[in-house]
């Protein structure tokens, strides 16, 4: 399944570190999602909650991957960038970008809110056909005033950052339950390629769509979710794959 070269794949995902369950009964799903994210057969893949290291998971499990997980998840040929938002007493995770195409240039903002969660946005510049697509990968916070000023950061950020005239994406988890970040996405002339409703929480009965594919400058031409008892087991997310035209 191969995209037309006038159309943009782009799949989102929170991966949940990898491992699903808790305590002594959480097994690893990490090599099962590299076996997810390839099927995708996205152009870009945006990932939340990605590993870099975690001393504790690394001795629990005899298959941890020697790789950080945005490297050892990248399929062949594509390039991988991570930037941390998190730094934990074991180890640190963050977000995390997969292209088939150059990476021209990447930074990261901080875009914590307050001392109980670490957050922040990763700025990918990917190099399509000849035209440069600036990709922002989010993952917004869990109260809904943070998440108020976390995109007001990012809508700041990116009239600093991201040229006016620029094919932009912005992606991600953004753990919002309404329709109020959707309404300040839009105010920013970002808009969704949803058609459907799409809804990627939780992923074995998903009710609510807390993930989200946002563009400006591309034209919308659909969204959907893979579906299948396997998506359930691999994330507390399922993935969201969205598609546009230049």
């Amino acid at each position: 399944m191969n995209t037309p070269h006038d159309t943009l794949r782009i799949a989102t995902y929170n991966i949940h570190k990898g491992v699903q369950g808790l305590g002594p009964v959480r097994r690893l799903e990490i090599h099962n999602l590299g076996h997810a994210v390839e099927q995708m057969d996205a152009d870009i893949v945006c990932l939340q909650e990605v590993r870099k290291m975690h001393r504790g998971e690394e001795e629990y499990f005899t298959r941890w991957p020697e790789e950080p997980q945005a490297e050892f998840l990248a399929p062949e040929g594509y390039e991988a960038v991570y930037r941390t938002n998190a730094y934990t007493r074991h180890g640190e995770h963050g977000n995390a970008l997969l292209s088939r195409w150059p990476v021209v240039t990447h930074q990261h903002e901080d875009m914590s809110d307050h001392r109980f969660e670490q957050r922040g946005l990763l700025h990918v510049e990917v190099r399509v056909q000849e035209r440069t697509v600036h990709v922002i990968v989010v993952h917004l916070g869990l109260i809904p005033a943070s998440r108020v000023r976390q995109v007001a950061q990012l809508g700041r950020y990116i009239e600093r950052e991201v040229p006016a005239a620029a094919p932009l994406v912005v992606a991600g988890d953004f753990n919002d339950w309404g329709n109020r970040i959707q309404r300040a996405m839009n105010a920013m002339a970002l808009v969704s390629a949803d058609t459907v409703r799409c809804p990627t929480y939780p992923s074995r009965l998903p009710l609510v769509q807390l993930d989200h594919v946002y563009a400006r400058g591309l034209r919308p031409l659909g969204l959907y979710v893979p579906r299948g008892k396997a998506w359930g087991r691999m994330s507390d997310h399922l993935p969201l794959i969205a598609e546009f035209g230049f």
